[in-house]
């Protein structure tokens, strides 16, 4: 029995070695580990959505595999509303190996318009950005970081205002519209002006538009009318069909 404990101290003092020459080893690894973000996304818009593709790298210099990499990323805007929870995977970045990868965040402009966050296409604003890093280490050490930073958000329909409206002949009207594109990405849609006249009648006018990134837009849109309106009219401002906003303004004729 007394050369049985023996071994079983030897064999606990061998353990803890091992352990500590691990621990030491992964320690060592782990600081070899080197994650870059590209600063500039690229956006593209598609289908009243935003992608923004952010390029990473990861640099396994280590001595041991990095598995389960998850990358998630969750954008809050002002009132606390999530707008985006995006998430990309990386199964295995083995040993002595780099990875280049690209985490996509998808912006749905129906979603904001759906959560009553009309403003964000009318107005500058910054948007809260939780990141948040997890990988298993040598595939038993779960390792996590975060952070929290903001985004500021560039409103693509800016200052937008109609100025006025003038009679361009018995059955047509022009509704001058203005405003400035702050988004990161090019405008691209049709604009539906929609005008209730003093009789309760709708009259509408469509025109597509394309406006560039710090570019501006200042047009009239010609809407045709059925009859003359009164003094007063109320009108109504579409963007791909999303409702934005109204104004009430006093015909003028030129």
């Amino acid at each position: 029995m007394k050369y049985a404990i023996r071994a079983l101290g030897w064999t606990t003092t061998i353990l803890w070695i091992l352990i500590i020459l691990f621990s030491g080893t992964v320690v060592y690894s782990a600081m070899q580990i080197r994650m870059n973000f590209e600063e500039e996304p690229e956006v593209t818009p598609s289908n009243n959505a935003l992608t923004m593709s952010i390029p990473f790298s990861i640099n396994n210099g280590g001595l041991y595999d990095i598995s389960e990499l998850n990358i998630t990323t969750l954008i809050v805007a002002e009132n606390e509303t999530s707008i985006s929870h995006s998430t990309s995977l990386v199964p295995l970045i083995p040993k002595t190996s780099e990875v280049n990868k690209t985490h996509d965040i998808s912006l749905s402009l129906d979603d904001i318009m759906a959560k009553n966050l009309t403003h964000m296409f009318l107005n500058d604003t910054d948007l809260k950005v939780d990141m948040f890093v997890a990988l298993t280490y040598a595939h038993a050490i779960p390792l996590r970081i975060s952070s929290n930073l903001t985004m500021p958000w560039g409103a693509p329909l800016y200052n937008l205002a109609v100025a006025g409206i003038s009679i361009d002949s018995p059955d047509q009207v022009n509704v001058s519209l203005s405003f400035e594109n702050h988004a990161v990405f090019s405008l691209n849609g049709t604009i539906r002006l929609e005008i209730v006249d003093s009789n309760n009648q709708t009259h509408s006018g469509t025109t597509d538009i394309f406006v560039l990134s710090e570019d501006s837009y200042d047009k009239a849109i010609p809407v045709t009318m059925e009859g003359v309106p009164g003094d007063r009219v109320e009108v109504h401002l579409y963007f791909n069909e999303m409702y934005l906003k109204s104004w009430t303004l006093v015909m003028t004729i030129d």
